[in-house]
Order: structure tokens, then sequence, then C-alpha cells
């Protein structure tokens, strides 16, 4: 079953679409609010595709539920993630861009982004892509499993796709540091990254849509 998701369209017939995946406790809404910030005049017409991550029990929010594409199960980066809740979302998140290509854009034509725990599921998903995709977005966020079984998942054609992550030096949700050592571990896989650090906490902010803006230009434009 598909996930439910927000769209916008920035003209008719998208000839690309940018799928972007929302942070714990958010929904597709989230940054619907970023489309007229970040897209320039120039672009082609884009999709964007905002979906709502399932509701599911959260352990360090109490067993509270609430919308989160894995469960935290614990505040140390190390054990943080439920790697089954992220292998269940991936393979919605594959949903998804399967039903882009059957609606005109291959995933070559895909920008898939994500915040937060949005973002350490494109990185795992990013991972497993033996079909690549045009670009991976991955803003304030960690990779969700050690070094050594993102070897194992690797898929030989995915570090082929570009990668932009950004941080906050000042995020208190997710430090600067995982980020950094999400980025350096992409990179010995063979992962072209471009990373930058912005004076914020776990947050976006107008420079760093800027240089999203500007990579992403590369991207359209590489075709």
């Amino acid at each position: 079953m598909l996930l439910d998701t927000v769209e916008h369209e920035t003209g008719p017939n998208p000839e690309w679409c940018v799928l972007w995946l929302h942070g714990l406790g958010a929904d597709g809404h989230d940054f619907a609010p970023i489309v007229p910030e970040l897209v320039r005049r120039d672009w082609p017409a884009l999709r964007f595709v905002f979906p709502h991550a399932p509701v599911r029990a959260v352990t360090i929010n109490g067993g509270a539920r609430m919308r989160a594409w894995y469960d935290i199960r614990d505040f140390d980066l190390a054990h943080r993630a439920d790697l089954d809740g992220v292998d269940a979302s991936v393979a919605q998140v594959d949903a998804l861009i399967e039903r882009e290509a059957s609606r005109g854009v291959p995933p070559q034509r895909l920008l898939l982004a994500g915040f937060s725990q949005g973002g350490a599921i494109t990185l795992a998903a990013g991972l497993a892509r033996s079909q690549p995709l045009a670009g991976l977005i991955a803003l304030s966020t960690y990779l969700p499993m050690p070094l050594a079984l993102a070897q194992q998942r690797a898929q030989p054609a995915a570090a082929a796709q570009p990668l932009f992550m950004a941080h906050g030096t000042f995020d208190p949700v997710v430090p600067v540091a995982a980020g950094e050592a999400g980025v350096q571990a992409l990179r010995s896989l063979g992962f072209e990254a471009t990373w930058h650090r912005y004076p914020m906490q776990h947050q976006v902010c107008a420079e760093e849509i800027a240089d999203l803006g500007d990579w992403m230009a590369a991207r359209f434009a590489a075709g």
C-alpha cells in the first residue's frame, strides 16, 4: 500500500521529481512551504512529493505514537535506529519511486531528499539503489547503521549518485559530529559528497536553501 502524500507541481507535465521525507513527529506538510523558497525560474517542471510516514510507537518518547520512519530506541546514535523499521520505510520509498516511473519520471530524474529521520532513510535507500537516482539530499541527519553494515548493503551502482549533506553546528538533536561521520563513511564507499555546515540548530536556513538550490541546478543541467 502506497503512503499518502502531499504533492506540488511547479509546471505542467513535470520532467523531474523531488521526493522529500520529513522528520520525526512531523508529516508531509512540514516541508511543503520550502517549494517557493527553493525553486528557480529556469528549472524544469518539477513534481514535489512529500509522503506522510506511518504512525508508530517511538521508544525514546515513552512509546507515544507519532509519524516516524522507524522506532528510535536509544539516544545513543550507534544503537538509535530500528533497522527493521528502516528497511520497511526504504521499501515504501522504493514503491513511491516506482510510481513516479509509471507517471513518466524515471529514477535518473528523481532526487530523494530527507530531513533528520527522513534524511536517514534517504541515505539507507540511496545505499541500496541498484538503479541510481539523480541525487540524494540528506539534511541534519546521520547514517542509521554502522559502516560495516553499510558496506554490506551498498550496491555497486549506488556511489554514482551525487550526495548533498548539510548540518547545523549547534544541532542539539543530531550532533554535527554524527553528520560528519556519516559523510565520511559514504565517501569511503565512493560517494561524491558535498558537505556544508551552518551556524544553526536542528533546522534549515536561507543560506542552506541557496546552496541546495545551486546543487540541484547542477543536477538538472547534467540531465
